[in-house]
């Protein structure tokens, strides 16, 4: 519709100059079309066109914007700051055409052609030299980005400027569609990015996003749904309304912000289009949304009055506040003095009094009737009513309006000194003024505000924000708190600053920021599970796994870390060994050394009663040996408890195995040496020759020999080392020793098992000799013992895991050196000791 009106309004323009060169052939200039007479016009050398949105027309009213107007009059005042000057444009004076836009397309193109043809007086009859307004070669507006887009369609191909002052559509950045187009505001995309770390910071995740259906809003939205995507934000909802909107379409929108879950809602709209849709939701009663403002209406003032309850909190990004010094005492004189000429400043003496001044053409504002109101009496002053015009503490686009009128003048200045052959001009063009081309000052613009640390690389101003907090003062005004700023000349991190406590949210309250969530955080020990057809945002909480900690997706624990109870991090897992420190390690280190420290007893009772008969019966020799092997074994089961390392692990092993080998070699012998002595004394045998002290010994030493060989072979070929075990998914790493090689291992055990069945076999054959002499029977039972220790061993250590493992190894090492000491030496140690009349000779041989 943009480019239809100004298609036409183009060939409009070519009719209109043709037919004032046809009359200007006859000497007489005729304005073709209606009269537009409301302006503000000063002659000068140069006449600096204006554009401004100073009224907002709807079905039933036409609006009369307050701020507009001091938007208008900041131009003037510039203007005539600048004339004053002599250090900017000396020889050069700045003269203005400002026209009212409209806020409509069809008006502020028509109008902007007006601007850059100039302007005759309707019906005139005189020569078009004597009544023609100078043409203006570069235009300050619009504020709208839809209609300046449709403003540059029509005047672009002619290379004239348009510089805006509160245009922030991203759209226009490009500079191929609208190489004529400047502005002091800054690009929407550099606001988008605030509005996405400003939603992010309070982690609103599930926000609701309307819009006017405009080029300004369409694109903003786009920009928004783009950056949003980065940090996880998802749209409840997308909604465009009409320019024109109607009471239905009020209600279906209200209906959409009611019935969602989002709590907070970014309106990319303006002042005037948010009252229909304020008034709706006041009679649905919505009145718990926390409204986000585009910069477009986030200091605008305007709803405040009817709609102050639903807009309490409002937070939005400005641009930054700046003084224009002596524009407040500009504005009161002006429309002091003028108020009776000008049309513009007389309608808002009318409008702001609620009086009728003579003369006056006012005829329908806002519902009401102007010929109804009371003559103005000349009494009433600026200095006993509140209006945006006169508020200058708030001067935002203001102050932009300003910096565009100083822009347009530095260039102009740059063009009037600039040296022939350098800069934009080198065809010899510098200098010259009169007249002065659009497209010279097109040309000065972009070599003068070339990229630096105020303009980007699209001639877009570097963004400064300040984030606004609408709050209710004390006398119930609305009062704008800045709460925080955006410069995009910092560092990303540092870009964004907000003043937390000092923000006053929807409900009147400075407690915390309402939340806006689709789902609510998963608690610890769950994660995430999106919700079918739903954006991301939205999703159930399925609780994790062992060993997994929360996030988007459940994290499974590296191999050394466990979650901790919250399950929101993973922590070092614990080592599990077991240690002298603990019940159970002191438990059974306090039986070894029982056991060890017993054994040397014995040893101590043999030694000061080895002469006695109970004593030297029994072949003292490998008793002394057993008794030291026996204590070996018990002090062995300490090597099994402490912190396993490398070393440790391979003695362990092997001195196991060889300790229980020597004691059982030794029994061994025993019984040998009990069942031949019997056999020996049958007539004509000579068998004991091989069994005297010598021989036995050898065989103990063969016997062992063989265990150790296969130990041997165990550390050679794979040995036991220190393990860190974490496949069992627990929270604590098991620090043991891995027997490297399970058949060296196992071979150690079997060889000691097959030992102790040859004892219990050949114990058992002399189970019925003479008793006195005979230890055969101790020996049996105490390898019944044994047997029964290690075949209960190997189920439960199989099954047992960590500490407990090592623990049911150092048991059965214990009990089955506990099993040989006191089958085969308490007896005799108790006749010793308590029975010495059975210790003697007589009663040794009474069988």
């Amino acid at each position: 519709m943009a480019l239809l009106y100004a298609a036409l309004l183009t060939v409009w323009f070519i009719m209109c100059i043709g037919v004032q060169s046809q009359y200007k052939s006859k000497n007489k200039c005729i304005y073709q079309g209606d009269e537009d007479t409301y302006t503000f016009y000063q002659q000068g050398d140069v006449v600096l066109g204006g554009l401004f949105p100073l009224h907002f027309t709807c079905e039933i009213c036409c609006s009369f914007t307050p701020r507009a107007l001091r938007w208008m009059q900041t131009m003037i005042f510039a203007v005539r700051e600048i004339n004053q000057r002599q250090d900017l444009l000396p020889n050069l004076s700045l003269g203005y055409h400002i026209k009212d836009s409209g806020d409509d397309i069809p008006v502020s193109v028509k109008r902007s052609l007006l601007l850059v043809n100039g302007q005759p007086e309707k019906g005139s009859g005189q020569s078009c030299e004597d009544t023609q307004k100078e043409p203006s070669p570069v235009i300050v507006g619009e504020a709208s980005s839809g209609i300046s887009m449709a403003v540059l369609r029509s005047l672009g191909s002619f290379k004239i400027p348009l510089v805006s002052y509160f245009a922030s559509c991203s759209c226009l950045s490009d500079k191929r569609e609208f190489p004529a187009f400047m502005r002091t505001m800054p690009s929407d995309l550099f606001q988008i990015k605030a509005l996405v770390k400003l939603v992010h910071y309070f982690q609103w995740t599930w926000v609701g996003i309307i819009g006017v259906d405009t080029d300004y809003a369409r694109f903003a939205i786009q920009l928004f749904l783009k950056e949003s995507e980065n940090v996880n934000i998802c749209p409840a909802y997308v909604h465009l309304y009409p320019v024109a909107l109607t009471q239905d379409a009020a209600e279906e929108l209200v209906k959409i912000l009611k019935s969602s879950s989002a709590t907070v809602i970014i309106s990319f709209t303006v002042d005037s289009y948010l009252h229909a849709i304020l008034k709706e939701c006041r009679r649905q009663n919505v009145t718990h949304l926390q409204w986000i403002a585009s910069e477009a209406w986030a200091t605008s003032k305007a709803l405040w009055d009817d709609f102050g309850d639903l807009l309490m909190g409002t937070l939005g990004f400005a641009i930054r506040r700046a003084d224009i010094p002596q524009l407040g005492s500009y504005l009161r004189r002006v429309s002091d003095s003028v108020a009776q000429t000008s049309h513009f400043l007389s309608e808002f003496w009318e409008e702001t009094f609620r009086c009728r001044l003579n003369g006056s053409l006012n005829t329908h504002v806002h519902g009401e009737e102007p010929q109804n109101w009371p003559p103005c009496n000349g009494s009433e002053s600026l200095d006993d009513v509140y209006t945006p015009y006169s508020d200058v503490s708030q001067l935002r686009v203001s102050y932009n309006v300003y910096k565009a009128v100083y822009l347009i003048a530095h260039a102009l200045h740059d063009m009037s000194t600039c040296e022939s052959g350098k800069g934009p001009f080198q065809n010899g063009t510098c200098g010259h003024l009169y007249p002065i081309l659009p497209w010279q000052v097109c040309v000065t613009f972009y070599f003068t505000f070339s990229p630096s640390n105020i303009f980007d690389e699209n001639s877009d101003p570097i963004a400064s924000y300040d984030l606004m907090n609408w709050q209710r003062g004390s006398d119930g005004s609305l009062q704008l708190v800045r709460v925080g700023f955006y410069d995009a000349s910092l560092e990303d991190d540092k870009d964004l600053v907000i003043n937390e406590p000092v923000i006053m949210w929807h409900r009147g309250e400075k407690v915390c920021a309402p939340d806006s969530l689709c789902s609510q955080s998963c608690l610890p020990g769950s994660r995430k599970a999106r919700q079918k057809g739903k954006p991301v945002c939205c999703f159930d909480c399925i609780p994790c796994a062992e060993g997994e900690i929360n996030s988007i997706d459940c994290l499974t624990c590296s191999r050394e870390t466990w979650p901790n109870q919250a399950q929101d991090q993973c922590i070092p897992k614990t080592l599990e060994f077991l240690s002298f420190q603990e019940p159970l390690g002191i438990i059974l280190w306090a039986f070894s050394a029982f056991g060890a420290c017993a054994a040397l007893a014995v040893i101590g009772v043999f030694i000061i009663y080895r002469k006695t008969p109970v004593i030297r019966g029994n072949n003292v020799e490998l008793s002394f040996l057993l008794l030291l092997f026996l204590c070996a074994c018990f002090l062995i089961g300490l090597t099994f408890i402490g912190m396993p390392t490398d070393w440790l692990c391979r003695i362990r092993y092997p001195a196991f195995g060889i300790s229980f080998t020597l004691c059982i070699s030794c029994i061994l012998a025993k019984t040998v040496v009990v069942l031949m002595a019997f056999r020996a004394t049958l007539p004509g045998s000579n068998v004991m020759k091989w069994f005297g002290p010598a021989k036995l010994r050898s065989s103990v030493i063969l016997c062992t020999f063989v265990q150790a060989l296969i130990c041997i072979i165990w550390l050679i070929t794979k040995p036991p080392v220190a393990s860190y075990n974490t496949k069992f998914l627990s929270a604590t790493i098991i620090v043991e020793c891995a027997v490297g090689s399970e058949t060296g291992f196992w071979c150690v055990l079997g060889y000691i098992g097959f030992l102790a069945l040859l004892c219990f076999l050949l114990a058992f054959l002399a189970r019925k000799l003479p008793d006195n002499f005979n230890e055969a029977k101790f020996i049996t039972f105490s390898m019944l013992i044994f047997f029964a220790v290690w075949i209960t061993f190997i189920p439960v250590y199989v099954s047992s895991r960590g500490k407990y493992m090592v623990a049911v190894h150092v048991f059965a090492i214990l009990a089955s050196a506990f099993g040989l000491l006191l089958c085969i030496f308490a007896p005799k140690c108790y006749i010793v000791l308590l029975k010495p009349e059975r210790n003697d000779k007589k009663h040794m041989m009474k069988k």
